[in-house]
């Protein structure tokens, strides 16, 4: 079984964790190409671009300059990310053998690298999958990553048992030829509501919060098999 999680915003180069050992991503070419172009941006474009502030615009036109230099400051992609999941993950605990778990088993998705495993080591960054770049054709992320990545997904979940646990949020989804993901795969997609003025509703930061627990149970008690993942889910989700 994999799991596939999003990218977040929020990113720091924080990892005091010794390590099993890192990786290197598998489309760092692509990622490398993406970051020359955008490094020719001024900071006031990437604020449009972006919709970022002028500071946060500034210290990614930084980030894109040194991105290919030795300056560059390099996180296995589990701790890069600080958003809400990953501060559900807390993979600040995990064991060596969490980690190796981890890594034959949990994807995720970035609109700058494709797609990551948690020990791949990577650089700050910000980018968003509406962006359109010239350079490669005028087309949005999405579409850039939609041929490279779903073969290779596909082919790897199919090389394991067949079965994805999709944690991610719907926009990733576009990442991937998503029609083909569901025809020739089991997708787990697990819908996380909450009981508010009567209603069962969905709760952004509680959907990111069980997205993150979830994922941190799946790897913990090395779950693979489908019925314990169903288990697991009962107490969360309506699936």
């Amino acid at each position: 079984m994999k799991i596939l999680i999003s990218c977040a915003k929020m990113m720091n180069s924080d990892c005091t964790i010794e390590l099993p050992h890192t990786s290197i991503p598998l489309y760092q070419s692509n990622a490398n190409k993406i970051a020359n172009i955008i490094m020719q941006y001024k900071a006031e474009e990437l604020q449009t671009m972006l919709k970022i502030n002028p500071k946060m615009a500034n210290e990614n036109k930084l980030r894109y300059e040194i991105f290919n230099t030795k300056l560059a400051s390099k996180t296995p992609a589990i701790f890069a990310y600080s958003g809400i999941v990953f501060k559900y993950i807390n993979p600040s605990d995990f064991t060596p053998a969490d980690f190796e778990f981890a890594q034959r088993h949990l994807n995720i998705t970035s609109f700058l690298y494709g797609l990551l495993k948690p020990l791949d080591l990577i650089n700050l960054y910000r980018l968003e999958g509406n962006i359109k770049l010239q350079e490669l054709g005028n087309i949005s992320m999405f579409d850039y990553w939609k041929t490279k990545l779903t073969d290779n997904f596909i082919k790897e979940i199919k090389d394991d048992d067949g079965i994805l646990c999709n944690l991610a949020s719907n926009e990733m989804k576009k990442l991937f030829d998503w029609k083909r993901i569901t025809k020739e795969l089991k997708v787990i997609s697990p819908n996380f509501k909450v009981y508010k003025d009567g209603k069962l509703k969905t709760i952004v930061v509680y959907t990111k919060m069980m997205r993150g627990e979830i994922t941190r149970e799946i790897i913990k008690n090395r779950i693979t098999d489908l019925k314990e993942l169903e288990l697991l889910l009962e107490n969360y989700t309506q699936v």
